[in-house]
């Protein structure tokens, strides 16, 4: 297998990684971060591009993908738990988000009045491409890590370095929200990008490239992905900290209500007209690929799980169900996602953590259950928190828990519940040696 071919793939990965949020929230994060912008990009890139990678080459290890590695607590929590992933990445959020801020970036600023209508008419045409280039994924890689990644890196390319020479404002002292820890909270902002549980569903598709390339040794499969994922990595990073300085230097040119607002600004300030041309094909083509990528993913996940529906059938029902709710609005969309993301995110980075070291617990499912347990008790707290449900009977027993304050309070519980479940383990094959030995 030639070189050429690991980085098309690592390209690809990181075109389906880059969409809407990559793009609005390191520039968000860079104005409100200011000077401890550096601190604040760190954790961001740990959760956003870090974490992303190393859930992709933990796929690696498994032939049905996130099913099977979710399976490992059990396996109707590996179907619940890999099913919600999926709808949430796919037509239920991360879908319509995608198609909404490119519809809002890259269309809005050429109507004189837009309106339900406009966004109708550009979801049309939007979901019928993205609804064509899914119906074959073995197109994938050449269609997008040859053509549209290349072309995404020109346009981001453009848009940075004018930035580096046409916006000369000082940097601005931190917001509140980063005064005290910009690591920790640049490390929750990086949930928003959703790429932790979306590379549950894009690790298969990497997985089976190498794998129709001739790549089905387990070390060197594993080998193959975490490379195409250094690719992937060094990509993303590199973008993000210059949108994300963007945003930084941006702070004295005015107040602005979300990242896209930002860039649009920026884009104006650095070419006029061009600029906002020069966004507007960023935004496309990120949300374009990203979409296809997650279409392709839930396509051939559901089709899979059901035998009664066709893989070209679940695609048109994705792109259908997609199409409905991007047609709510951005801000809508928004609002109800993130507190599904700040439940599933928890759960998901602790599946990762334990599939790397399972090794030295032997693959206890116990270890696995006791740990997912007490996160998902407490991820619970925090999503319905983040929804605005009252807990006041609960917040005086989670407040306590250590790293509470940075939004982190499921660490420790996870601990003990994998301590707990391995525990269990020991004390039931000690049980069973002994019922063995008498018998």
């Amino acid at each position: 297998m030639k070189f050429r071919d690991t980085l098309f793939i690592g390209f690809t990965l990181f075109a389906l990684f880059f969409g809407a949020g990559n793009l609005i929230y390191p520039v968000s994060l860079g104005m409100e971060s200011g000077s401890s912008y550096f601190l604040a990009i760190s954790g961001f890139v740990l959760t956003g591009v870090g974490i992303p990678v190393i859930t992709v080459a933990g796929i690696s290890f498994f032939r049905n993908g996130a099913i099977e590695l979710a399976g490992r607590v059990h396996p109707k929590f590996g179907i619940i738990f890999t099913s919600v992933i999926y709808l949430a990445i796919g037509p239920f959020f991360g879908i319509p988000r995608a198609a909404n801020v490119a519809y809002e970036m890259g269309a809005v600023p050429w109507f004189s009045s837009p309106s339900s209508w406009t966004l109708f008419l550009f979801t049309v045409i939007f979901f019928t491409m993205v609804y064509w280039v899914s119906l074959n994924p073995s197109k994938l890689i050449d269609r997008i890590g040859q053509w549209l990644t290349p072309a995404l890196f020109i346009a981001i390319i453009g848009l940075v370095a004018g930035s580096f020479f046409l916006l000369d404002g000082p940097i601005q002292p931190p917001s509140e929200k980063y005064q005290a820890q910009p690591f920790f909270a640049g490390f929750i902002e990086g949930y928003l990008t959703m790429d932790a549980i979306g590379a549950l569903a894009f690790g298969i598709i990497v997985v089976t490239s190498f794998r129709d390339r001739g790549v089905h040794d387990q070390k060197k499969l594993t080998i193959k992905t975490l490379q195409a994922g250094l690719v992937t990595a060094v990509g993303l990073t590199g973008v993000y900290v210059a949108i994300g300085w963007i945003g930084a230097k941006m702070a004295t040119e005015g107040s602005y209500d979300n990242g896209s607002a930002i860039l649009s600004a920026a884009a104006k300030i650095i070419y006029g007209d061009l600029g906002t041309l020069l966004l507007g094909i960023i935004v496309a083509l990120a949300c374009f690929t990203t979409c296809v990528g997650l279409t392709v993913a839930c396509g051939q996940f559901f089709s899979q799980r059901i035998s009664k529906l066709s893989y070209k059938t679940v695609v048109m029902v994705i792109t259908l169900l997609s199409f409905s709710i991007a047609n709510i609005g951005l801000n809508q969309i928004i609002a109800y996602s993130v507190p599904v993301l700040v439940f599933v995110y928890p759960i998901a980075i602790v599946l990762i953590i334990l599939t790397f070291i399972s090794r030295f617990f032997h693959h206890s499912p116990y270890v696995y259950r006791g740990a997912i347990i007490l996160t998902s008790i407490v991820s619970l707290y925090d999503g319905l928190n983040a929804m605005g449900v009252n807990l006041s009977f609960a917040t005086p027993w989670i407040s306590q828990l250590p790293f509470f304050e940075l939004n982190l309070s499921w660490m420790i519980p996870a601990l003990a519940g994998a301590l707990a479940g391995g525990l269990y383990h020991v004390i039931k094959l000690q049980t069973k040696t002994s019922e063995s030995y008498q018998n």
